[in-house]
């Protein structure tokens, strides 16, 4: 304790308090545009920090990294555009709020979710990092297959009316994630002679094409939606009963962000899904889920904010980054003469210790710097629907560019966006396809090399305790959505006979 009060005198310096602030802020601004990543967003800002002491520079990169996890939920809020990967969750439950009206609403509850998930992300990595690094150890192939297996059961959750369409869609998804190199002999498949695809579908134009290329081509044939909608703004924090109904999802979201965020390779996005599809499943009213439900969008939230926290654990104890946004980290440490891991630990406590206050201290600027903010962040949908739509369409074109600057990807956006238009134009999900591309590769490619090492014998999964916990807890999933849908399908049915118009 003693050594973290001396780090919150460090880091209370006006000078860091400043660079936290000017992060916090540049990292909304990037999450909140479509294709900006916060990995981008750190990568570009690591020059700044040659010449400048080792807690301004990380303090200023902690600050991007806890903003930008927040600022993607502006853009999936208000014009069902994902601003980062880890908020395409928030778009089931953030865009029909902003639809009935509620942008304020949803934005503060966002925040709040955010703020909280963050802190608590932070907390567990300054209390509890060692215990938690110890468990992302033993994570081998088998792991980290249970883990895509358990995640890929949120399918049904995420499946809104129809389980077979959900289903569906995420089957297609996961034949996409096997386009490219063999992830165990590396020769290409279903490329058809086009290199552009040798890595795979790229995720960033594909989540761009979906959800925003797709919702302004709908918004092009329905001459209604040209019209404005009303975004009230009337309060900057969530009210107490939201914040009640939303405690228990933000408090499981919160811990679940965390331990996956610790497990090398996880990320936000995955967080988001699972918490999400977590709360649905234990609500007393799953049928009301994707039409504007704050628990739903608090849980999101919660979960891909504690995603950061729970990322650099490993890199701190074990200099393994846990996600791609670390990755990066892991060089502004090696510039500023720090090597990660246990060592870290050893010879620079008290750069550990800047390390945890900076991220706490982010967190506290993301909430004050979002509280002044909600409001102009609402404005936006105000903006008439003829001018905003081209303009989401130029982002969305310069962010698909913006990767890696082919315009190959440009071409693929545009194509998902019409596939994205007549899957919503049938009532077919499109966040399954985007959970298999993202756990599709993962699943393959680490039970192939399990397979590699055991020489073809299933039985290996079997032999890792976590593995059969994490199948077990997949299985229980699956049969609670599955039980879910039927109690949704038969409140539906008894709404209709009683003449009840269906929720939304």
């Amino acid at each position: 304790m003693d050594l973290l009060l001396h780090s919150f005198g460090n880091v209370f310096h006006p000078s860091v308090m400043l660079v936290i602030a000017m992060g916090v802020a540049v990292g909304i601004t990037i999450g909140a545009l479509p294709g900006l990543t916060a990995t981008m967003g750190v990568a570009l800002l690591v020059p700044l920090t040659f010449g400048r002491p080792p807690l301004e520079s990380l303090a200023m990169l902690l600050g991007l990294y806890c903003g930008a996890m927040y600022g993607g939920s502006i853009a999936a809020i208000l014009v069902r555009t994902p601003g980062t990967p880890a908020a395409a969750a928030t778009v089931l439950e953030g865009y029909p709020m902003a639809q009935r009206g509620e942008a304020g609403r949803a934005l503060a509850m966002a925040l709040f979710a955010s703020f909280t998930g963050g802190l608590t992300g932070a907390l567990i990595m300054t209390f509890l990092s060692p215990m938690i690094s110890h468990v992302a150890l033993e994570f081998s192939t088998v792991e980290y297959f249970a883990l895509a297996v358990f995640g890929l059961s949120v399918i049904v959750s995420i499946s809104g009316k129809s389980i077979v369409k959900g289903l569906m869609t995420g089957i297609f998804g996961l034949l996409i994630s096997t386009i490219g190199a063999d992830p165990i002999s590396g020769y290409p498949r279903f490329i058809f002679g086009q290199m552009d695809l040798f890595e795979g579908p790229p995720f960033i134009p594909t989540l761009i094409g979906l959800f925003a290329v797709s919702e302004v081509i709908a918004n092009v044939q329905v001459t209604q939606s040209l019209q404005r909608v009303r975004a009230v703004v009337d309060r900057y924090f969530p009210s107490w009963a939201d914040i009640k109904a939303s405690l228990v999802p933000i408090g499981r979201g919160s811990v679940l962000g965390a331990l996956i965020g610790a497990i090398p390779g996880a990320g936000g996005d995955i967080a988001a899904f699972v918490s999400y599809g977590e709360t649905k499943r234990t609500s007393k009213h799953p049928e009301k889920f994707g039409t504007g439900q704050v628990e739903g969008l608090a849980a999101s939230e919660c979960a891909n904010n504690a995603c950061s926290g729970g990322a650099m654990i490993p890199l701190l104890s074990l200099g393994v980054p846990g996600d791609a946004v670390t990755a990066v980290l892991l060089g502004a440490f090696v510039i500023q003469g720090l090597q990660p891991g246990p060592l870290l630990y050893k010879d620079h406590i008290d750069i550990v210790y800047n390390v945890f206050a900076s991220m706490i201290v982010a967190n506290f600027a993301l909430l004050a710097i979002g509280l002044v903010g909600i409001r102009l962040f609402a404005k936006v949908i105000l903006v008439r629907r003829a001018i905003l739509m081209p303009s989401i369409l130029v982002l969305s074109v310069v962010g698909a560019y913006a990767m890696r600057r082919d315009v190959f990807d440009v071409y693929f956006m545009l194509g998902c966006g019409v596939v994205g238009y007549f899957m919503q134009k049938h009532e077919f999900p499109l966040s399954p396809i985007l959970l298999a591309l993202i756990l599709g590769p993962m699943a393959e490619a680490n039970l192939r090399r399990s397979l590699v090492v055991s020489g073809g014998d299933f039985g290996i999964i079997l032999t890792r305790p976590i593995a059969v916990a994490l199948l077990v807890l997949a299985v229980a999933s699956l049969a609670a959505s599955f039980y879910n849908h039927r109690k949704i399908a038969r409140r539906l049915a008894e709404q209709a006979a009683r003449g009840e118009p269906p929720p939304g």
